[in-house]
């Protein structure tokens, strides 16, 4: 059996913000130094670090969203540009902000031929869209778009497996806090 020589460092770990700023109104950036670490130790802190931070964040998201003319998720409705699929990406992507923890409702009903914004979704008035240029859907014809959403504020991440879309409901699988860098 081979014995490898285990190396302790005495030294304490210091911990350093180098840089931070926020890119936008929903990006945040910062760059922080742990030294010295050993062989092996940045990437079990880093993903230790990630997870917790991840786990305390708090957001507002939509959560679901609901409407009658959609017979499934990858569906195309006529007089519609982008399939169902896109506006619920589109959907999953509107940064929002809100004081009130729970669910909440909110609703988009538009008429066509026009460009559907973040703008266009009628929100209680606890919640705030961050950009409402934020782009849903593009309406070719004179079409009606009705579509229910839910609003949650909570923190961390959630996986729901519920009722798969058979009342006509599709949940969004995401941060809570609305990270792109977290969507599955």
């Amino acid at each position: 059996m081979v014995r490898e020589k285990v190396i302790v460092s005495t030294r304490t770990l210091q911990w350093k913000c180098v840089e931070s700023r926020g890119d936008s109104n929903s990006l945040y950036y910062g760059r922080f130094i742990l030294s010295p670490l050993m062989k092996g130790q940045a990437d079990t802190i880093g993903i230790a670090v990630r997870r917790a931070l991840l786990g305390e964040i708090e957001g507002t998201c939509i959560t679901r969203a609901k409407s009658e003319k959609i017979p499934h998720e990858y569906s195309t409705i006529i007089g519609i540009q982008e399939s169902v699929h896109e506006i619920l990406m589109n959907l999953k992507e509107i940064v929002l902000r809100s004081n009130l923890y729970g669910i909440s409702g909110a609703s988009i009903c538009v008429k066509g031929p026009r460009y559907v914004t973040a703008q266009d979704i009628i929100l209680p008035p606890s919640v705030q869209i961050v950009d409402n240029t934020q782009h849903i859907a593009n309406l070719t014809e004179p079409i009606n778009l009705y579509i229910e959403l839910q609003i949650e504020r909570d923190r961390g991440y959630r996986i729901k497996t519920t009722n798969n879309s058979q009342d006509g409901s599709y949940p969004m699988r995401r941060c809570i806090h609305a990270c792109s860098k977290c969507k599955p």
